[in-house]
Order: C-alpha cells, then sequence, then structure tokens
C-alpha cells in the first residue's frame, strides 16, 4: 500500500469516526465517545490534514463548526456564522498560540486577554430587539442553528427583557446553556425512580432539555445561562472590546461568568488556568478548560478567522472527567437500610484528577439499563465531589460470551434472603439488626457529626466493635467500658477515656439531631427538624399518624408510612426507651419567651455563603433553623436573606441580580440571638 493510500484510509476513517460521534451525540443524545476520545481522533485528524493539505475536503470535520441539526425544531440561518474555538492541550500549545498571534499582527506590543471558564453545556444564540427577547437559537452547524425560543424563555437567567437602556435596537447575545451539577443529580435520580433513561453528563442533559417540544418539561430541568460574547448588532453600539461588552451585558441583566477577568501576561495566563482547574471540583457546573480572547474587538478583526475557528481565541483544556476502563466485577454492598447496591470494581483509571478503582451503578434497574457486565468496556464520569459513576457500556466492544448480572438472592453479609418490593428499585437484605452490614452503617449514622456527634468514634473502630460482638445496638455504645476499648487494636487506655468522654457528652443531644440519629427511611435533617418544629416532642411524633405527618412541610405519603412503620416496630421502640434509659436527653421544648425570640427568623428563608468568623456553615445552619428559619443551599425568588461571608461567589451575584438581601458577618450575632438587623 503507498503511503498516499495508506494516509487516504486513515484520513476517512478518522472523519466517519468523527461524524458518527456528532451523529450520536448531537442527533440521538446517546455518546459513542468520551470527550477525551473525541479531542484526540479530531486532533489527528487535523494534524493529517495540515500536514497533507490536498486531503483536506469541504465535507471534513475540520471544516466544520458544529454537526447536523436534529430534526422537529424550524432551521434558522444565523446571521453570523457561530464558530467553535481551537484547543490547546498544554502549555507548549498555549505559547504557540501566542507566537502565531505576535507573527500575525507583527507588532511586540503587549496584547491584553479575556479569561474566563469554559462552561461544558450549549452554545445559544438569543436575539434581542429593543431589549425583548425576539428568539433563541441552538448553534447547529455554525450557519443554521434549530429555533427553540419557547424553551429559553423558561429558563431564569436569560432576562426576557433587558434592563436599563442604550441597548442596540438589535443585539444578539451568545452564551452557554448548562445544567448545574445539583440539578443534574436531582434529574437523574427522578429519571431512574420512573425506571427511563439517565443521561449521561450535565452537558448531554442540557442539550436534551433545550429540545424538548413541550417547553413545560424544558421549564423542569433547572438550566442555566451564561453569557460569552455577542453576535450581530443593528441600530447601536456595544464597548469597543471584550472585557467592557461582558461588564456592559451584566449591566443590562444578562449573567457573565463571575471569574472572568483580564490578562497582560503569559504567566498569568498559565496562573489563571492553573488557578481554575484547582477551583473546578468547588463550582456548582462543568467546565472542560478556560478561554483566552484577545479583548481588542479591533485586533479581532485584523487577526480575522481559519475556516472553523477564530484566530483571536482559544480553549486551553483540562484533563477529562470522562475516560474508559475495563470492568473487572460487581460486588453488591449493603446499607443501613438493608438496600443491597452493586459498586463497579474497575480496572484503575485516571480521571478528574484522581485515580478511580470503584464506581456506583446505582441499583438493579440501572445494571438492567446499561447491561453491565464483568469483563465489558465502560465510561466512567468523575466531577466535582460526585462519586464516581459508570455511565455508559462500551457493548459494540464486548466479548460474546460474558454472563449477565443478577441481583443476589440472598444477602453477601448474614445470607438473609434478599427481596425487591413492588414499586421500589432498591433490593434489601431482610436480615435487620443481625445482619452485621447493616448494624454497622446504621451505627455509623448514629454516631456521624450531624447526628449525635460522638468524637472519636469512628468507621473502622465501629466495624472492629460489631465484628468482635461488642455492640449489637446503639444503647451498647454507652455500656462500653475503658478496658474493653483500652485493649482493641489502634487503642490505648488516653484513647479509651476520650471515647467514653465523648459518649457520655453525646448524651445532651438535640431532639431533632437524635430523630435524625435513628435513621428512619429519607428522613434526613431537614425532615428531622421539621417534625421537631410541627409536634416539638419525641412522644408526639412517635404517636403521629399518616394523616397528621402530612401536615408537616416537605413530608408526603411515602415518607409518613416510613415514619409510622419505623415507630410501630417492637426492636426499635425498644433501642429509644433503652438510650433514654442510659441517659440520652435534649432540652425541653421552646417557652413562650424563646417563641418570641425566635419568631423574627420564623419561615424565613436563608442562604449561607464564603467564611464566616468563628463557627462553621453547619453549625450556624443547625442555630438558625432552631430559630425557625429555613436554610437552603442556592439562591431563588424565594430567597429572604444571603448571609455571605469572605471570598463569597456565584452566589453573592446572583442574590444582587434577584434583589436578594444581603447579610455580613457583622450581622451574625444578632442573626444568633433571633434578631434580623435593619
Amino acid at each position: 500500500m503507498s503511503d498516499t493510500h495508506r494516509l487516504q484510509t486513515e484520513v476517512g476513517k478518522l472523519r466517519e469516526a468523527l461524524r458518527e460521534a456528532n451523529y450520536r451525540y448531537y442527533v440521538l443524545d446517546d455518546p459513542s465517545l468520551t470527550d477525551s476520545d473525541y479531542d484526540r481522533l479530531f486532533q489527528r485528524l487535523k494534524q493529517l490534514e495540515t500536514e497533507n493539505p490536498e486531503l483536506i475536503s469541504d465535507d471534513s470535520p475540520t471544516q466544520r463548526v458544529g454537526s447536523i441539526p436534529a430534526s422537529g425544531f424550524t432551521e434558522v440561518a444565523h446571521r453570523q456564522p457561530m464558530l467553535s474555538l481551537d484547543n490547546a492541550f498544554s502549555d507548549e500549545d498555549l505559547d504557540a498560540f501566542l507566537q502565531r498571534l505576535t507573527d500575525r499582527l507583527g507588532t511586540p506590543e503587549t496584547l491584553v486577554f479575556t479569561a474566563e471558564p469554559k462552561l461544558d453545556g450549549t452554545a445559544i444564540s438569543l436575539t434581542y430587539e429593543r431589549g425583548t427577547l425576539i428568539q433563541g437559537l441552538t448553534r447547529g452547524d455554525g450557519e443554521t442553528g434549530e429555533d427553540i425560543t419557547s424553551n429559553v424563555r423558561t429558563i431564569n437567567s436569560i432576562p426576557l427583557t433587558l434592563r436599563g437602556s442604550a441597548y442596540p435596537d438589535i443585539l444578539e447575545i451568545r452564551g452557554e446553556i448548562y445544567m448545574p451539577r445539583q440539578a443534574f443529580e436531582a434529574l437523574n435520580e427522578r429519571q431512574r425512580a420512573k425506571g427511563e433513561k439517565t443521561f449521561v453528563n450535565p452537558r448531554n442533559a442540557a442539550s436534551g432539555s433545550l429540545r424538548q417540544h413541550d417547553a413545560r418539561i424544558t421549564a423542569q430541568r433547572q438550566l442555566e445561562f451564561c453569557a460569552y460574547g455577542t453576535g450581530f448588532v443593528e441600530g447601536g453600539q456595544i464597548p469597543s472590546n471584550q472585557f467592557e461588552c461582558l461588564l456592559q451585558l451584566r449591566e443590562w441583566g444578562v449573567k457573565v461568568s463571575h471569574l472572568l477577568q483580564k490578562c497582560d501576561k503569559l504567566s498569568e495566563l498559565k496562573a489563571y488556568h492553573e488557578h481554575i482547574g484547582k477551583e473546578r471540583d468547588g463550582l456548582s457546573f462543568d467546565i472542560d478548560g478556560v478561554v483566552f480572547k484577545v479583548n481588542d474587538f479591533g485586533l479581532q478583526q485584523k487577526l480575522g478567522f481559519v475556516s472553523r475557528a477564530p484566530r483571536w481565541a482559544i480553549a486551553y483544556k483540562f484533563p477529562a472527567q470522562e475516560e474508559v476502563t475495563r470492568l473487572l466485577a460487581i460486588d453488591f454492598q449493603v446499607g443501613r437500610t438493608g438496600a443491597v447496591t452493586p459498586v463497579a470494581r474497575l480496572e484503575p483509571v485516571f480521571v478528574g484528577g484522581v485515580t478511580v478503582s470503584n464506581a456506583t451503578l446505582h441499583n438493579l434497574h440501572e445494571i438492567q439499563r446499561l447491561d453491565a457486565r464483568a469483563g465489558d468496556q465502560v465510561v466512567v464520569r468523575r466531577a466535582g465531589d460526585v462519586i464516581p459513576q459508570v455511565v455508559r457500556v462500551l457493548t459494540e466492544k464486548r466479548q460474546s460470551d460474558l454472563p449477565r448480572t443478577e441481583i443476589p438472592e440472598n444477602c453477601p453479609v448474614c445470607g438473609s434472603e434478599v427481596l425487591m418490593l413492588e414499586g421500589e428499585a432498591v433490593a434489601r437484605c431482610t436480615g435487620g439488626m443481625t445482619c452485621a452490614a447493616q448494624r454497622k452503617e446504621s451505627l455509623k449514622h448514629f454516631a456521624s457529626r450531624k447526628a449525635m456527634d460522638i468524637e472519636g468514634l469512628g468507621e473502622k473502630l465501629i466495624e472492629t466493635l460489631v465484628e468482635l460482638d461488642m455492640v449489637r445496638s446503639a444503647g451498647d455504645l454507652y455500656r462500653l467500658e475503658a478496658d474493653q476499648i483500652a485493649g482493641l487494636e489502634r487503642m490505648g487506655r488516653k484513647s479509651a477515656d476520650n471515647l467514653l468522654k465523648a459518649l457520655d457528652k453525646s448524651r445532651n443531644t438535640r431532639l431533632d439531631r437524635f430523630v435524625y440519629a435513628l435513621g428512619i427511611r429519607e428522613v434526613g435533617e431537614a425532615t428531622a427538624k421539621n417534625l421537631v418544629r410541627h409536634f416539638s416532642t419525641l412522644e408526639a411524633i412517635m404517636e403521629a399518624d399518616e394523616e397528621s405527618l402530612l401536615a408537616v412541610p416537605d413530608i408526603g405519603p411515602i415518607v409518613a408510612g416510613h415514619i409510622v412503620h419505623f415507630f410501630r416496630q417492637p426492636d426499635n421502640l425498644g433501642i429509644i426507651n433503652d438510650l433514654r434509659d442510659l441517659g440520652v436527653h435534649w432540652p425541653s421544648p421552646r417557652s413562650e419567651s424563646e417563641e418570641e425570640t425566635a419568631s423574627a427568623l420564623d419561615g424565613k428563608t436563608f442562604v449561607i455563603t464564603g467564611t464566616l468568623p468563628d463557627l462553621s456553615r453547619d453549625d450556624i445552619k443547625a442555630r438558625l433553623e432552631t430559630l425557625g428559619a429555613k436554610v437552603t443551599g442556592s439562591v431563588s425568588k424565594k430567597t429572604d436573606y444571603l448571609l455571605a461571608g469572605e471570598a463569597a461567589g456565584s452566589k453573592l451575584e446572583k442574590a444582587r441580580t434577584l434583589g436578594v438581601a444581603i447579610l455580613g458577618p457583622e450581622h451574625l450575632e444578632s442573626l444568633l440571638e433571633g434578631v434580623i438587623p435593619v
């Protein structure tokens, strides 16, 4: 085979693989390649075409901006093409980008750049006519997009009308629509509960949500928008550079990145990339790199474009958060409620900044949906603090003789029967507290910081105590003696004495902590607090029927049923009585004077962000909730107050945008006394 024929064959295969990947991702919402695999194929094709220009054709993926628009929506031509960006994967790539700029401009002047995170979402074009939103288009193939105006109108972060004045008669704003991680996890949880298809990643979920023909479905998906620039402008002017333009958009009520900044040195560009890389896991949304753009629009025009990308911008990518590895085995773990959960044991793979060897498979329905089998090649995703997940099985690469994965008939720990109740996706061990796995997890939950907060009683020690049959219930913890504990591995007299002191201290607790510590199914911290706030005493909670429980905020029929069932079990009542006999207690309900003190905070919704002096966020949250406040994790129109400490980020920006009252560290003391500062 000649070299020319070999090159033509490789180029043809690369193009076909990329076209198939684009079709699977954009049209079918069923990605066939990870981001890193796609990038590798694209860069290889681009390299071959650069080295052999005679092989370039108009239909090559390198000559296109995007992919085929999906059918079902009206197609509209963009007034200006929506281009994608060239990528850098190393400092050397960034150096080469800057050298190309210098060579083309022929000037030694210092260039100023804007820098911002590259959101991992769906590119969108919004057109405003005299300040009113009239059209929303997807990028499509860069020349033509899909009209999804009715869907983008449902997104709260997209203004229907611009604020202020002096905006052009026609203003096209371009940006990214994305799904925050918390919304993505909640959406997939709902999909799993209904036995429906889950989404591979937040970007895939955002794209699928935007292409719903029923805008009411899009409205439920909690999408966000962030602008990164402008397109067509008529009948007015915008600032002459990227940075001031984005600040002007913010003034007009459009969300832009709170991490936007200017850089004028190569060292600053690299430092920004490194800084955002470190912050990546702590962000509430996915990013896959940072974008650097020449700030001055005049210089942008002078630099111009190549076939599919501007010369004046580059995306410096991060390591991929999805990778392919082999599924070695599927084990089943037993939790404190008896849930038998499948866990994937993986051939170790570096993804999202860490080496991953275990990942969640959620439940049996998920295994069946994925058709995951030991020996398969699988796509593993890790984003932020989210537990690594197996999101897809590469069934096309499967060996034909791999056996199907079946749920165990008996508990892998105690041998009790495993049952799956009708309407549930989770199989459960029927062994109860006779199952050592359930006992361990129940005791870990009981001792945890947000429950009884028993310092020094860690997971390893609990496992040892259960395995040696020294503790069979929560009450047995308070019967432990120093000599018993001191004789255990890695324990001594001092450690034993400290643990006994911590156990003694934990006897004095709060009722909501105690209710949470009991481990009632689906009763978390917030529900426990609502129960105590509504019923005041443990006796009233224990005697409540389902009808009276439904009057408690955030409690529905399923949770009400779990609560009633728990307090009707003699074993559970025996544990509660045992703990009270052993001295576990809590303050009496608040007096009338205390109720009056707390009345200013009753029913008010707070969000806490940033670093505050002396107390942790959890401690502040607990104190505010005892005063009748509700503390949530995200800012919305329903938020009454944002308590902002040092290094407050996007939540502070959103609170300002929504007009939410903002309190600072200087107001904390008054708040904890039940007084809202004026």
